[in-house]
């Protein structure tokens, strides 16, 4: 009969816990590549130096670029497409007092995630920038009262001194209910606007002779309406409209540059973003 070495048995036992112990700590991610879209790892990195506002919503209403806070009404914070995001509810709207590098663009960029329920009480507004003196703001960016579950209408207005255009999509299927990403771009040296959804271009829209942005009255921008819907108005120009509403939903990691973002950029952020880089 073969004889059991204590000592071999307990160098044994102390191996299989050292082992053991090494493969309970073995993560296989870490020895995965970095995520990589189009060159970039993480959202930062696309255009940074153009950013000129992003909100998180990451517990606070605080836009990371100018380090300051927008002023909440009515609003709080729930999951989001990345962390937290805002929670809307009805007359509830953030709103936020944008300095000259947004107030000044001439041309933009504005991308944003939104998991907003059909609108059944008038047009929800998303992101928007006042105009004080105006009906309709600088930039106003909404779902069109006529939209269904099964065709959504994105709709948005720019001011431009004394000129202005409407943008319109319509017919955009399986938008609501779920975290749909948009962006909306103008690029002054081409004229031209485009909507994005999910990172896809559906709109190009030239618009000749608009020439470089210039916002007048530029007043606080709101986020969960439109400039009419707050309490009191933004603007001189109207006051509450019953054919308009307010954002029930949730809106996360909303950024704007001040250039229009390239086809792959929106493309990389979108991607990027739903994948939290």
């Amino acid at each position: 009969m073969k004889r059991i070495n204590i000592k071999q048995l307990f160098a044994f036992a102390i191996t299989d816990l050292l082992l053991g112990s090494c493969y309970d700590k073995f993560d296989p991610a870490s020895y995965a590549p970095p995520l990589t879209i189009a060159g970039y790892n993480s959202s930062k990195q696309i255009a940074p130096a153009n950013l000129v506002g992003f909100w998180a919503f990451n517990g606070s209403l605080i836009d990371s670029v100018s380090n300051t806070s927008g002023v909440n009404t009515g609003t709080s914070f729930t999951n989001g497409i990345k962390d937290q995001g805002l929670q809307g509810a009805d007359k509830s709207y953030v709103l936020f007092t944008p300095g000259s590098a947004i107030t000044g663009m001439h041309s933009f960029t504005i991308a944003y995630w939104v998991n907003s329920p059909l609108n059944t009480n008038g047009i929800v507004g998303m992101v928007n920038l006042s105009n004080t003196a105006g009906f309709w703001g600088n930039i106003d960016i909404f779902f069109e009262n006529t939209s269904t579950l099964d065709a959504a209408t994105f709709k948005a207005h720019v001011t431009n001194g004394t000129a202005e255009t409407w943008i319109e999509k319509k017919g955009l299927p399986n938008i609501f209910t779920k975290w749909t990403h948009f962006a909306l771009s103008y690029d002054a040296t081409s004229e031209t606007f485009k909507v994005y959804v999910n990172g896809s271009l559906v709109l190009t829209q030239p618009q000749p002779g608009f020439g470089p942005l210039n916002f007048t009255n530029s007043g606080e921008m709101v986020f969960g309406t439109v400039q009419f819907q707050t309490n009191p108005s933004l603007t001189s120009g109207a006051t509450n409209q019953d054919w308009a509403s307010y954002l029930v939903g949730q809106l996360d990691e909303v950024r704007i540059y001040n250039k229009a973002l390239e086809d792959g950029e929106v493309s990389a952020l979108m991607l990027l973003e739903g994948r939290g880089k």
